[in-house]
Formats: structure tokens, C-alpha cells, sequence
């Protein structure tokens, strides 16, 4: 890295492409792989990941909401766009732009046929949401029977796909409670695909089940934050590669004496004499308060250098007193051999929080 570039997010995308290939390798050539774009694709930039991905011929793409999923379409994106959780007021704006809705609740279900019918669109594509345990969203197994009775009242759906999610599936100690929502979510689907015409995609894995639960890979996977190669318990898996970087470089350094306070309220006070550097990075930009007051840390010349007083909006500074380096040097928050999920640990989160909470402000950088 040359000399003062700032803060930057680096987008590795042949290491993209590694991680898809690897989920590809893994599953059977029968099995579509949905890749889940949402949050901004884990704090990287949805319409290119989703374009690369497609171009590697990805079966299907998932959004949280219909905004994302209309920004995807409005850059060209082709494939099916499934939305996770559609409110009632985008109803309209999803057939609009030829988007797929989870249908999870009896209300949802009901407003868009009524929305529907007003349009006079038939069989138009949904994925049902079961819930096996999660507890979030989605029809109980007790409902099944009425939802069939709904679904075969008129002709209004056409049932594309159904699927549930896993709580657990990356944690071994929950392995019989995933393997209880495995068999509550083939019972379910069974009694639907047994009552119904359509034939519908069945999937239920997320990266973490893919991995651990081959048996329940059924017609399509759902790969999301594997991958990007991160994922907390899944990066000890070797064949995943991290495709993002969080870097910066060194703005200023300073000598302070001991007894001498840094950052906003004196949040820290030397205990000897210090080396200060300043990192043009701070809450603004994703990086928590939680991560001051020797809580976080960063990289420099491959030292682990600790995030000392208040982090800033701005800005954050860190100990370097023991770092031979200098104004301009590149600063690493996060890479493949620093991870994310480390750091977010230092304050007891998980990197998914951190990688999601990235600033639209810091510049996204492709390579390949």
C-alpha cells in the first residue's frame, strides 16, 4: 500500500469466487445455490457481488427487504430475487418489479391475493416461510393444514419454494435440536408438496448447515455470509477464504507525556510516556465506542496495536509506542490473517455486526 490512502474496504472477489466454488463442491450438481445479498451484502456493495455472482451463474439471490431487492433489479440484475420479510405496504412494489415474496404469516398471505386479485395476476411465485424453532417468522407446523386450505382455495400463488432456517446449525453442542427442526421441516413440507399441485424448491440450510448437515441440503441451499468467509465458528474451516478487508493507514502520530489524557472526556490517561497514532476511522463509520479503552485493536507492521481512549466519530486512536512505524503506514482493522470475527470478539459481538455496520462513506475497493 503507497502512502496515505485512507480508509478503504477491499473486496477480494476471486477469493468470492473461491468460496462459491467451494459451496458448489460440496453439494450436489441438483442443488441451486440462493446467494443472500442483504445488508448492503454484508457491508460490500450488493449490485457487484450480485453481478459477479451471477456471471458465475448463482440460481437465485435473497434480499431482507424490498428496497434491496429493487436497487438489485434497477442495476440489472436478471435471476429471481426472493425477500425474506416483505411488509404489507411493498406488496405492490414486489410484483411491480418481478420479485419474489416470502409469504410468513396468515395476514401477509391473504393482503397479497387480495393485491392480487385487484391486478388480475394468476399463479404468481412465492416461497412459503416454515418455523421450525427459530421462532422468528414463519407458519407453525399446527397451521399447516389451513395453509393448504388456502393455498388451494384459488389460483392466485403459485408455490415456487419453501424453506425455514436454522437457529443453530454452526453450534455441534445444538446438534439434536437442529436435527429436530430437520425433521419438523420435512414433515411440513411433505404434508404441503403431498396436497398441493405445484412443485416447489425446498431448502433450509444456511452456510453453516451446508457445511454440517449434507442430509439437508434438499433442492437449494442458501449460502449467505459464508460466503464472504466470514462467519464465527465457520472460518476454522479452512476451504473458506475471507473476501473482506478493512484497512486504513496512520494520519498523524504524536509523544505524549505520562499523566497525559487521549480523546474526547480524557478516556484514557498514560500510565508512562506514550506513541500516539491517529486512524482517520471512528463510530461514524462502524467502528463501535465498545471498541475504546483497550477493548479493540488494529494491525500495524503485523503488531497488534490497541485502541486506547474514546473512539471518535471520526477518527480513533491507537498505542504504537512499541511499533516502529510512521504517518502513512497501512493500518489493518480486519483481513484474512487478522479476522473480523477476532476483533468483534474483543467486545463481544460477532463479525456479522461489524461487517454490517460499515459506513457507506468508506470507499469500496475490487479486486481481482
Amino acid at each position: 500500500m503507497s502512502k496515505n490512502q485512507g480508509t478503504f474496504i477491499e473486496v477480494n472477489l476471486n477469493s468470492l469466487q473461491h468460496n462459491f466454488n467451494f459451496i458448489k463442491s460440496i453439494i450436489s450438481e441438483r442443488t441451486k445455490v440462493l446467494a443472500v445479498v442483504k445488508a448492503y451484502a454484508y457491508g460490500t456493495e450488493p449490485s457487484k457481488i450480485a453481478s459477479f455472482l451471477e456471471k458465475l451463474k448463482v440460481d437465485y439471490f435473497a434480499v431482507a427487504y424490498t428496497s434491496e431487492a429493487v436497487k438489485l433489479r434497477q442495476a440489472g440484475i436478471k435471476k429471481p430475487i426472493l425477500v425474506f420479510h416483505p411488509q404489507p405496504e411493498n406488496l405492490s412494489t414486489i410484483i411491480k418489479h418481478n420479485l419474489i415474496p416470502t409469504l410468513y404469516c396468515f395476514k401477509i398471505l391473504e393482503l397479497f391475493k387480495e393485491i392480487l386479485s385487484t391486478k388480475k395476476n394468476k399463479n404468481y411465485p412465492v416461497h412459503l416461510k416454515i418455523n421450525t424453532g427459530l421462532n422468528r417468522i414463519g407458519f407453525n407446523s399446527k397451521e399447516i393444514s389451513e395453509l393448504i386450505d388456502s393455498i388451494n382455495h384459488d389460483n392466485f400463488i403459485k408455490i415456487d419454494g419453501v424453506y425455514s432456517h436454522l437457529s443453530s446449525s454452526e453450534d455441534k453442542l445444538e446438534f439434536d435440536f437442529t436435527q429436530k427442526q430437520i425433521s419438523l421441516f420435512t414433515k411440513s413440507v411433505t404434508k404441503i408438496i403431498k396436497n398441493i399441485s405445484d412443485k416447489p424448491i425446498v431448502h433450509l440450510c444456511n452456510t453453516s448447515g451446508i457445511i454440517n448437515f449434507p442430509e439437508a441440503h434438499f433442492d437449494m441451499v442458501r449460502c449467505g455470509i459464508g460466503l464472504y468467509g466470514f462467519s464465527n465458528k465457520l472460518t476454522k474451516n479452512k476451504s473458506l477464504i475471507p473476501v473482506v478487508s478493512l484497512k486504513s493507514s496512520i494520519s498523524q502520530i504524536h509523544f505524549i507525556n505520562k499523566g497525559d489524557s487521549v480523546g474526547y472526556n480524557r478516556g484514557y490517561i498514560t500510565e508512562t510516556n506514550k506513541k500516539i497514532g491517529t486512524i482517520p476511522l471512528g463510530h461514524a463509520d462502524g467502528i463501535s465506542r465498545l471498541y475504546g479503552n483497550n477493548n479493540g485493536f488494529v494491525f500495524i507492521k503485523n503488531k497488534k496495536a490497541p485502541i486506547i481512549g474514546n473512539v471518535c466519530m471520526d477518527m480513533l486512536m491507537v498505542d504504537i509506542s512499541k511499533i516502529n512505524c510512521e504517518e502513512g503506514d497501512e493500518v489493518i482493522i480486519f483481513n484474512e490473517k487478522h479476522s473480523a470475527e477476532q476483533l468483534a470478539e474483543s467486545v463481544g459481538t460477532i463479525s456479522y455486526e461489524l461487517l454490517t455496520a460499515l459506513s457507506r462513506r468508506i470507499e469500496r475497493k475490487f479486486i481481482i
